[in-house]
Parts: structure tokens; sequence; C-alpha cells
């Protein structure tokens, strides 16, 4: 009897061997979006307030990570105040009601360059849709007996499918607002 108490633990060690926990960096980390303005330019925004986490199961390698992220939608901001106000309304992401954006992943493939795919739930206002990222690894580095490593990731949403409905239109017929958002992230995270 004694022996088979023993198989869980003797299992949950294998399993968690070689795990590591990295914490994103915010102070070093980006999270922005570009939307295009009027059918002939862009604008672009960014979070300022977001926190996540990647665990992987290898040493220093990120194949099959799991990733998750947190946004805090009231830190939004496009260096205009009017307008950061109107995206935090009902017409876009709604604060009140809906004060996060999370990603969870479900799949962090590596290709043979290096590079790797991120593929994970996006869930804003409360709508959940799968969204594909590609992401450059920039390595990783040590300081001060801390290793640190990099990425930039970048995809595309469409706002319309997460209720971000604001839809004017100009007098030619092209939307104001844009339906394509691109997404950018520079993430520096910590080794914990």
């Amino acid at each position: 009897m004694k022996k088979l108490a023993i198989i869980p633990f003797v299992f949950l060690c294998f399993t968690s061997f070689g795990q590591s926990t990295w914490v994103i960096d915010a102070t070093h980390s980006t999270v922005e979006f570009e939307v295009s303005h009027l059918t002939v330019s862009s604008v672009t925004g960014y979070f300022t307030s977001f926190e996540g986490s990647i665990i992987t199961t290898k040493k220093n390698e990120f194949q099959d990570a799991k990733v998750s992220a947190t946004i805090d939608v009231e830190s939004v901001t496009t260096n205009n105040l009017e307008r950061d106000k109107h995206l935090k309304e009902d017409d876009f992401f709604n604060a009140k009601k809906y004060p996060t954006i999370k990603f969870t992943s479900t799949s962090f493939e590596k290709y043979e360059d290096g590079s790797y795919s991120l593929t994970g739930d996006l869930t804003i206002r409360d709508v959940t849709k799968s969204v594909d990222l590609e992401v450059d690894f920039g390595g990783i580095v040590s300081l001060n007996n801390m290793k640190r490593a990099g990425f930039t990731a970048k995809g595309t949403i469409n706002r319309f499918d997460y209720g971000l409905k604001w839809d004017d239109a100009l007098d030619s017929g092209g939307l104001i607002v844009g339906e394509k958002v691109d997404l950018i992230i520079n993430v520096e995270a910590v080794k914990k």
C-alpha cells in the first residue's frame, strides 16, 4: 500500500522537473495596437498597465510554453484625452463593465528558424476568440544573476468580432476607424 502512495509523488516530481516561470517585466515591455484612421493614415495606441507569465517545461526552451496575460483597459492611451475617453466607453471597450482584456495560450510552436507561432484565446468585452501571433525570439541574457528573455509578437484581429462596434463611415464609404487592428507586443520576461 505504501508503494502505491509513492507513485503520485514520483509522478509529480517528474512532471514539474524543469518547469520554469517567467514573469513579464512591464517596465521593459509594451502592448501596442494600430488601426487605420479615415482610410488614409493610422492611429497607434498602448495599454500601460498589464501583467503576465510564461511557464516552460524545458530549460531555456519555450516550445509548448503556457502564456497568460491580463491587461487593464483603463490604461489605454492614444495620446489624445478625448479619444481615450471614447475608447473606454461602450462604443469600444466599456472599461467600467469589462475592466480587463485576457489572453491564455493554447499552443506555442517553434519553427526551424527559431521564431515561434503563438495561438491563444483573447477575451475582450467577455467575447473570447482564438488569435494567432507570430513571435520573434530575441534570446536570453543574464543580468545581476537573473535571466531575461525577449519576444516580439505580432498579429491582427477584427475589432467587430469583439463587440468594439463604433462604425461611423466617411461620405466616400470607408470607415473612420478601421475594422482590422494590428497588435504589436514587445515582452521582456524575467525568470523566477
